[in-house]
């Protein structure tokens, strides 16, 4: 059975969303979406609510950070009808979204590993330093198989600056050299660690033309901080929903 008795103070809708920074549409629409339980009603048709429904307000805004709006509503709405398996595998399913988040994360930092350059010492004092690009190559084709993405998608991110296939003289053909795999490894981790285009293209060009890695750290730490709030915001959600959860059975208006 839903969460849809009342008990305790009576509230009205302004009660609730002056205490949120809200507005008092917003906690109808919230109660229409199935955030929060039905309300009660006066004789004259006004909705009443209580400390059941000032619980689930603060558990749906806590669990907004760390989970989304949509799959924050869709576990309120879970719990409210009375589905609570359900929420808990929509928290289960975020939490295996931020593992693999940070699994992507450890994937970026194994690759900048790959990608630090040669040190003097290491390829010799005063010697010029060792071409990445060979007279080999790739085509889109392979590649895009390789990284799990679309050739659409390659020449989408060669128009952002982030690959520079050079041309086959006699097909045409676009040729990826070993410098362009690596910058398309590196573009499709940010990608998939949520960095924009245009937030990229600049980490790229700075790789290739300085030869360091430093413009990336301050990304990756930035990275890490997301991540890690995230992480906190799921842990405020679960300690409030866990709250609504353990209210007191309702006392019929009592």
């Amino acid at each position: 059975m839903g969460r849809n008795l009342q008990s305790g103070e009576r509230l009205r809708p302004v009660d609730l969303a002056r205490g949120h920074g809200l507005s008092t549409q917003a906690v109808r629409n919230y109660e229409e979406a199935g955030i929060l339980p039905a309300a009660g009603r006066t004789p004259h048709g006004y909705r009443t609510y209580t400390s059941l429904h000032a619980a689930a307000l603060r558990a749906f805004l806590a669990l907004v950070p760390g989970h989304g709006h949509q799959t924050a509503t869709s576990i309120m709405r879970a719990v409210n009808q009375g589905a609570a398996e359900e929420a808990f595998r929509l928290i289960d399913e975020s939490h295996v979204q931020l593992l693999d988040d940070r699994r992507t994360l450890q994937n970026v930092e194994n690759a900048l590993r790959d990608l630090e350059p040669t040190t003097a010492s290491e390829s010799g004092a005063g010697s010029a330093p060792a071409a990445v690009s060979g007279p080999g190559g790739t085509f889109i084709g392979p590649l895009a198989d390789k990284l799990g993405i679309r050739p659409a998608t390659l020449r989408k991110w060669e128009r952002a600056g982030l690959v520079r296939p050079r041309r086959d003289p006699l097909t045409g053909y676009r040729v990826y050299d070993e410098a362009d795999v690596r910058d398309a490894r590196l573009a499709h981790q940010l990608r998939r660690g949520g960095y924009l285009l245009e937030q990229i293209a600049p980490l790229i060009a700075q790789v290739r033309t300085a030869g360091g890695l430093e413009p990336l750290e301050a990304a990756l730490c930035d990275w890490h901080g997301r991540l890690s709030a995230r992480g906190r915001a799921m842990l405020t959600g679960a300690a409030e929903l866990e709250a609504y959860l353990s209210v007191p059975p309702c006392r019929n208006g009592a």
